[in-house]
């Protein structure tokens, strides 16, 4: 009972560690002496030493690459799990003695076992901290706007990840185009409800302009919601600059607020819509707010909705269940860019640090604070969104061989680093496959399922 009393305190220390962002200087500074709460008592030196570990592991010390053998890695995770459930049961200096143990076992600069354990150990020291300890948020320091930004086109660029969901996305809208061709009067309206700086949409304006001839032009509205005005106005500086290119497509951008209501739309005669909801709903903090999006697409009766998630099988009821899928889906990512860049490579510490650790600590702490986490993702699985949209009043519909194809092909084509492929693995650890009788397409590295497209109509 006394541990449950004092779980959400504060580590109030009589000592204070700053550290610079590249994790390199350490300055110590005496403070008044709070006393601690009971469960945290003794514990002073066993953090002091847990932080100074950690700060040497971020120096990424070359001579500490490869720190885990053959055969260690499980051990690497046993201990890990060992020290997620200290952390669940508030067992503090089992806890913290654990953590030291990883960070000493650990290398940004390692295989992608230990990589993806140090992410996932920063994330459990937060949650053991909690949102009130003075290095809470030294720990959780977020990456600038700018170094997000950056991670994320580093690995759009290398991996097939984001490019399966667009590309697939994208040949499912074009197919509803084609469909209602004779009666939406050559105009398509896309509502995007991420539009994430507009990567997805050249090669669906490349796609219609293929269709288009010069005297009969395609219009093509997108409807994009973004985080800030000044993202959105970047998204449509780049994407009408794209579009300069293609004098047989008519384009118009128009730019909302996330958050932003969908109402008086401006709707064309006829027009085909499509909703494109990629890695959307993952990122609203509860059912509700899923629950309202899915009522307002469906009042605008589109005539295809694009559903993209990630996999996994998050469980409110439980920390350690939802611990276990996320490190389950972290380690096979972690372990795809294996396929994709060297370990020395200052883009892979970028796309591992700016973006998916990023994820792994607000995925670990989501639950401890959900209202300052809005950013925190619902991994859930295929079933668990096909229940939800069939709920709000809408069908599967089955994807088409292109989509497939196209994947496959996706796969073929880009360039992977990994020297040591297996024989005859021409696409590396990737793979495509179908499911739910075509309804949905799957990206998974070997075999983990990492995310599902799929397409839906108003029933």
């Amino acid at each position: 009972m006394e541990d449950d009393a004092y779980e959400e305190e504060p580590l109030n220390l009589s000592l204070t560690i700053m550290a610079d962002p590249s994790g390199e200087k350490i300055n110590r500074k005496r403070k008044r002496r709070v006393p601690l709460p009971s469960s945290y008592e003794g514990c002073e030196g066993k953090i002091f030493k847990l932080l100074q570990v950690r700060e040497e592991m971020l120096k990424l010390d070359h001579k500490r690459k490869g720190v885990v053998e053959d055969g260690k890695a499980l051990h690497l995770i046993h201990l890990l799990l060992i020290t997620a459930t200290s952390v669940d049961e508030n067992n503090v200096n089992s806890a913290l003695d654990n953590l030291t143990q990883l960070y000493q076992s650990v290398s940004l600069m390692g295989d992608s076992v230990q990589r993806v354990v140090a992410y996932f150990a920063d994330g459990l020291v937060a949650r053991l901290l909690t949102r009130k300890s003075p290095f809470y948020d030294m720990i959780m320091k977020e990456p600038t706007a700018e170094e997000e930004f950056l991670a994320f086109t580093c690995l759009y660029r290398v991996s097939p990840y984001y490019q399966f969901a667009h590309f697939t996305a994208n040949q499912a809208i074009i197919e509803a185009y084609e469909k209602e061709e004779e009666i939406n009067n050559r105009a398509l309206h896309v509502i995007d409800f991420d539009v994430a700086y507009g990567f997805q949409w050249p090669s669906l304006i490349q796609s219609l302009s293929e269709k288009a001839s010069g005297g009969n032009r395609i219009s093509l509205r997108l409807t994009g919601f973004g985080t800030s005005f000044a993202e959105l106005q970047e998204t449509e500086n780049r994407l009408v600059s794209f579009t300069k290119g293609f004098r047989n497509l008519v384009f118009e951008f128009q730019g909302l607020l996330r958050g932003s209501k969908l109402t008086n739309l401006r709707k064309k005669k006829n027009e085909t819509v499509a909703v494109n909801l990629v890695f959307h709903l993952n990122t609203l903090n509860n059912s509700m707010k899923i629950s309202d999006t899915l009522k307002s697409v469906r009042s605008h009766r589109p005539s295809i909705v694009v559903l993209v998630e990630q996999e996994g099988g998050r469980s409110p009821r439980s920390f350690l269940s939802r611990f276990m899928e996320s490190l389950h889906y972290f380690a096979a990512m972690f372990d795809s860019l294996d396929d994709c860049l060297p370990v020395e490579s200052a883009e892979r510490l970028s796309i591992e640090k700016n973006h998916l650790g990023k994820e792994i600590k607000s995925m670990i702490n989501c639950d401890k604070d959900e209202e300052n986490n809005k950013s925190s993702s619902r991994y859930e699985k295929m079933e668990t969104w096909k229940n939800r949209m069939e709920s709000h009043g809408f069908e599967g519909t089955k994807l088409s061989s292109k989509c497939l194809i196209q994947a496959k092909l996706l796969l073929k084509i880009t360039t992977h680093y990994c020297p040591l492929q297996c024989e005859g693995e021409v696409n590396g650890g990737f793979r495509v496959f179908e499911r739910d009788e075509a309804k949905a397409l799957s990206l998974g590295w070997q075999d983990r399922c990492l995310l599902t497209a799929s397409a839906w109509q108003c029933v």
